[in-house]
């Protein structure tokens, strides 16, 4: 085979976007309050998107209630702005410089929301690993170009790059599933 054609770089790359899918789908919470729910957020901050907790710090006081407490009293209409516009439907109500956020029931609607904010990480996972299997197919496009790999071998290993896209993106599919039903679990 040809180190220009790694398969475990390829497999480690696309189980990259397994764990930030995954590390992603944390944030939708659907029973209470945590301080990961804002990790996603990020914040106009200085002329560059910054981390929310890069600007501030987050608490849970209560069960239902986010706080953040932001340092510097000039970002708080940034990361109110920030954490209204990030789709998870959070209104945050201004105190000084810090903020407190109600998560709101989750009725029907909002959990129909939640699902497909889900569908929207997978899908942005699964471009991920598409784009990790186009890098492998033209990697070994170009062995077989080049004269490294013979035609045989360069089908075989394309499609073990096929195979190996065809079962991320199928454990893709059960971590939503899976996500999903925690969601919809009335």
């Amino acid at each position: 085979m040809n180190e220009s054609v790694n398969l475990d770089d390829l497999k480690r790359r696309m189980d990259g976007a397994i764990t930030a899918f995954k590390h992603e789908l944390g944030g939708l919470r659907t029973g209470r309050a945590s301080a990961s729910l804002l990790e996603p957020v990020m914040v106009e901050a200085y002329g560059a998107p910054t981390p929310l907790n890069q600007v501030a710090n987050i608490s849970v006081p209560e069960p239902r209630m986010l706080s953040v407490s932001v340092w510097d009293k000039s970002m708080v209409g940034a990361v109110e702005r920030a954490i209204r516009d990030c789709g998870l439907g959070l209104n945050p109500i201004t105190d000084g410089a810090n903020l407190r956020i109600p998560l709101p029931e989750l009725n029907e609607e909002r959990r129909r929301e939640l699902v497909k904010i889900a569908h929207q990480y997978a899908e942005a996972a699964r471009v991920a690993v598409r784009h990790v299997r186009r890098d492998g197919m033209e990697n070994v496009k170009k062995a077989e170009k080049d004269g490294d790999l013979s035609k045989d071998d360069s089908r075989g290993l394309s499609d073990k790059v096929q195979k190996l896209t065809d079962e991320t993106i199928a454990e893709i599919d059960r971590v939503l599933a899976s996500k999903e039903a925690e969601i919809m679990q009335v």
